[in-house]
Protein backbone atom coordinates (compact mmCIF):
# COMPACT_ATOMS: atom_id res chain seq x y z
CA UNK A 1 0.00 0.00 0.00
CA UNK A 2 2.56 2.45 0.81
CA UNK A 3 4.19 1.79 -2.71
CA UNK A 4 0.71 2.33 -4.14
CA UNK A 5 0.61 5.63 -2.57
CA UNK A 6 4.17 6.42 -3.65
CA UNK A 7 3.46 6.25 -7.12
CA UNK A 8 5.65 3.65 -7.71
CA UNK A 9 5.19 1.90 -10.60
CA UNK A 10 6.87 -1.11 -9.74
CA UNK A 11 4.06 -1.84 -7.25
CA UNK A 12 1.51 -1.47 -9.11
CA UNK A 13 3.39 -4.16 -11.80
CA UNK A 14 4.00 -6.78 -8.44
CA UNK A 15 0.44 -6.51 -8.00
CA UNK A 16 -0.99 -6.67 -11.67
CA UNK A 17 0.67 -10.08 -11.63
CA UNK A 18 0.14 -11.75 -8.58
CA UNK A 19 -3.23 -12.89 -8.56
CA UNK A 20 -3.75 -13.74 -4.72
CA UNK A 21 -3.67 -10.16 -4.44
CA UNK A 22 -7.14 -9.65 -5.15
CA UNK A 23 -8.50 -9.76 -1.85
CA UNK A 24 -5.75 -7.44 -0.54
CA UNK A 25 -7.24 -4.56 -3.30
CA UNK A 26 -10.40 -5.77 -2.41
CA UNK A 27 -9.56 -4.90 1.34
CA UNK A 28 -8.09 -1.70 0.44
CA UNK A 29 -10.72 -0.62 -1.28
CA UNK A 30 -13.29 -1.42 1.64
CA UNK A 31 -11.36 0.17 4.28
CA UNK A 32 -11.00 3.10 1.86
CA UNK A 33 -15.08 3.31 1.92
CA UNK A 34 -15.00 2.84 5.77
CA UNK A 35 -12.37 5.37 6.10
CA UNK A 36 -14.71 7.88 3.88
CA UNK A 37 -18.20 6.73 5.64
CA UNK A 38 -15.96 7.83 8.71
CA UNK A 39 -14.92 10.92 7.63
CA UNK A 40 -18.38 11.81 6.28
CA UNK A 41 -20.12 11.37 9.62
CA UNK A 42 -19.75 14.55 10.76
CA UNK A 43 -21.15 16.20 7.67
CA UNK A 44 -24.08 14.16 6.89
CA UNK A 45 -25.06 11.87 10.15
CA UNK A 46 -24.99 8.54 10.07
CA UNK A 47 -24.67 5.30 11.31
CA UNK A 48 -22.70 2.00 11.69
CA UNK A 49 -25.42 0.41 8.19
CA UNK A 50 -24.20 3.93 6.34
CA UNK A 51 -20.68 2.78 7.13
CA UNK A 52 -21.71 -1.14 5.65
CA UNK A 53 -23.75 0.27 2.67
CA UNK A 54 -20.70 2.74 2.17
CA UNK A 55 -18.55 -0.29 2.03
CA UNK A 56 -20.63 -2.14 -0.16
CA UNK A 57 -21.30 0.62 -2.68
CA UNK A 58 -17.73 0.94 -3.21
CA UNK A 59 -16.84 -2.91 -3.70
CA UNK A 60 -19.26 -2.28 -6.18
CA UNK A 61 -18.16 0.40 -7.81
CA UNK A 62 -14.54 -0.80 -7.83
CA UNK A 63 -16.03 -3.78 -10.20
CA UNK A 64 -18.08 -1.84 -12.53
CA UNK A 65 -14.85 0.82 -12.58
CA UNK A 66 -12.50 -2.01 -13.17
CA UNK A 67 -14.67 -3.19 -16.29
CA UNK A 68 -15.22 0.45 -17.70
CA UNK A 69 -11.39 0.70 -17.58
CA UNK A 70 -10.51 -2.79 -19.33
CA UNK A 71 -13.08 -1.95 -21.74
CA UNK A 72 -11.92 1.18 -22.58
CA UNK A 73 -8.55 1.05 -22.13
CA UNK A 74 -8.11 -3.03 -23.87
CA UNK A 75 -10.60 -2.14 -26.75
CA UNK A 76 -11.06 1.12 -27.86
CA UNK A 77 -8.01 3.06 -26.90
CA UNK A 78 -5.13 0.31 -26.77
CA UNK A 79 -1.65 0.44 -27.23
CA UNK A 80 0.35 -1.90 -29.54
CA UNK A 81 1.71 -3.84 -26.01
CA UNK A 82 -1.43 -3.27 -24.36
CA UNK A 83 -2.13 -6.91 -22.74
CA UNK A 84 -4.85 -6.91 -19.69
CA UNK A 85 -7.45 -8.60 -17.97
CA UNK A 86 -10.17 -7.55 -15.08
CA UNK A 87 -8.37 -8.81 -12.58
CA UNK A 88 -5.18 -6.85 -13.52
CA UNK A 89 -7.14 -3.36 -13.31
CA UNK A 90 -9.43 -4.89 -9.74
CA UNK A 91 -5.87 -5.15 -8.05
CA UNK A 92 -3.81 -2.07 -9.67
CA UNK A 93 -7.00 -0.31 -9.18
CA UNK A 94 -8.07 -1.67 -5.94
CA UNK A 95 -4.25 -0.41 -4.46
CA UNK A 96 -4.72 3.07 -5.88
CA UNK A 97 -7.45 3.50 -3.39
CA UNK A 98 -4.90 3.44 -0.75
CA UNK A 99 -4.85 7.49 0.12
CA UNK A 100 -8.63 7.34 0.58
CA UNK A 101 -7.51 5.79 3.51
CA UNK A 102 -6.85 9.71 4.82
CA UNK A 103 -10.43 10.66 4.30
CA UNK A 104 -11.50 9.08 7.87
CA UNK A 105 -9.94 12.36 8.68
CA UNK A 106 -12.90 14.09 7.06
CA UNK A 107 -14.53 14.06 10.84
CA UNK A 108 -12.52 16.79 11.63
CA UNK A 109 -13.99 20.46 11.43
CA UNK A 110 -12.18 22.94 9.48
CA UNK A 111 -9.19 20.45 8.24
CA UNK A 112 -11.89 17.47 7.04
CA UNK A 113 -12.72 19.59 3.59
CA UNK A 114 -8.91 20.02 2.71
CA UNK A 115 -7.59 16.37 3.33
CA UNK A 116 -10.83 14.96 1.37
CA UNK A 117 -9.30 16.89 -1.18
CA UNK A 118 -5.99 16.43 -0.95
CA UNK A 119 -7.21 12.47 -0.72
CA UNK A 120 -9.24 12.96 -3.48
CA UNK A 121 -6.25 14.43 -5.76
CA UNK A 122 -4.05 12.02 -5.01
CA UNK A 123 -6.59 8.92 -5.46
CA UNK A 124 -6.65 10.26 -9.14
CA UNK A 125 -3.25 10.14 -9.54
CA UNK A 126 -2.63 6.68 -7.91
CA UNK A 127 -5.32 5.60 -10.47
CA UNK A 128 -3.70 7.18 -13.54
CA UNK A 129 -0.24 5.05 -12.63
CA UNK A 130 -2.50 2.20 -12.11
CA UNK A 131 -4.06 2.12 -15.22
CA UNK A 132 -0.63 3.28 -17.32
CA UNK A 133 0.40 0.29 -15.60
CA UNK A 134 -1.97 -2.51 -15.93
CA UNK A 135 -2.82 -1.54 -19.49
CA UNK A 136 1.16 -1.49 -20.35
CA UNK A 137 0.86 1.89 -21.62
CA UNK A 138 4.00 3.74 -22.43
CA UNK A 139 1.76 6.95 -22.46
CA UNK A 140 0.68 8.71 -19.11
CA UNK A 141 -1.31 10.68 -20.99
CA UNK A 142 -3.22 7.56 -22.74
CA UNK A 143 -3.73 6.26 -19.28
CA UNK A 144 -5.08 9.74 -18.41
CA UNK A 145 -7.39 9.78 -21.27
CA UNK A 146 -8.80 6.28 -20.36
CA UNK A 147 -9.42 7.43 -16.82
CA UNK A 148 -11.73 10.68 -18.13
CA UNK A 149 -13.01 8.83 -20.64
CA UNK A 150 -14.31 5.72 -18.20
CA UNK A 151 -15.58 8.37 -15.49
CA UNK A 152 -18.15 9.64 -18.40
CA UNK A 153 -18.96 6.61 -19.10
CA UNK A 154 -19.46 6.05 -15.53
CA UNK A 155 -21.80 9.05 -14.93
CA UNK A 156 -23.95 7.99 -17.69
CA UNK A 157 -24.65 4.88 -15.95
CA UNK A 158 -25.00 6.40 -12.78
CA UNK A 159 -27.71 9.16 -14.40
CA UNK A 160 -29.14 5.99 -16.07
CA UNK A 161 -29.37 4.04 -12.91
CA UNK A 162 -31.12 7.36 -11.02
CA UNK A 163 -33.32 7.62 -13.60
CA UNK A 164 -34.62 4.27 -13.70
CA UNK A 165 -34.60 4.62 -9.27
CA UNK A 166 -36.06 8.10 -9.19
CA UNK A 167 -39.59 9.29 -9.23
CA UNK A 168 -40.13 9.16 -12.60
CA UNK A 169 -38.85 6.29 -13.26
CA UNK A 170 -40.66 2.61 -13.09
CA UNK A 171 -39.56 2.37 -9.81
CA UNK A 172 -41.33 5.43 -8.72
CA UNK A 173 -44.83 4.32 -10.77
Amino acid sequence: MIGAAKLQAPTYEEVEHDSSATGQAALVVALAALAAGIGALGAVGGSIGFLLLNAVAALLGWLIWAAIIWAIGTKLLPEAQTEADIGQLLRTLGFAATPGLLRVFGIIPILGPIVWLVASVWMLATTVIAVRQALDYNSTLRAVGVCVAGWLVQLLIMALIGGLAGPTGPAGM
